[in-house]
């Protein structure tokens, strides 16, 4: 197999996971009144959080679902993942950084992204990578929503 510039899918969501949870390490280090810097960063966060849903959603979830065995299943509790963290992104989005529950929700949305990262990295994607997917052209569909 030639290399060539290009990722595959499950490289590229990988970065992805790495580059939030990176943000969310650098959130957690602001001091307590940082709240431009807090409400910018959680504003990223939620923004490249909803990018990499949807590429999920819409490119590889429905790969994994046709391809592996017990897809359906895994597909369908990240999906549910997905939308939890949606109602909380929605939430951080409407706050101001000031408001009480503005650390707390961000928090949260921390500890379920590391627990759906966990599920993914350890189960979803191995499962991924031993089925019939083409993991470089899903790759490509995702590099090209970006």
């Amino acid at each position: 197999m030639e290399e060539s510039n290009s990722k595959d899918a499950i490289a590229l969501l990988t970065d992805d996971h790495k580059m939030v949870k990176a943000a969310f390490k650098e959130f957690e280090d602001l001091g307590d009144r940082a709240y431009v810097s807090k409400k910018k960063l959680a504003d990223e966060i939620c923004a490249a959080l909803t990018r990499h849903a949807s590429a999920e959603e819409e490119i590889f979830y429905p790969a994994v679902r046709k391809a592996v065995k017990e897809g359906g299943d895994l597909v369908d509790e990240a999906t549910v993942e997905h939308a939890s963290a949606k109602d909380l992104i929605a939430q951080i989005q409407q706050m101001s950084a000031e408001d009480d529950l503005f650390d707390a929700k961000v928090k949260v949305l921390s500890e379920q992204i590391e627990h759906h990262v966990k599920e993914e990295e350890e189960e979803m994607f191995p499962k991924a990578r031993k089925a019939s997917l083409d993991l470089a052209a899903l790759g490509e569909q995702i590099a090209a929503r970006a």
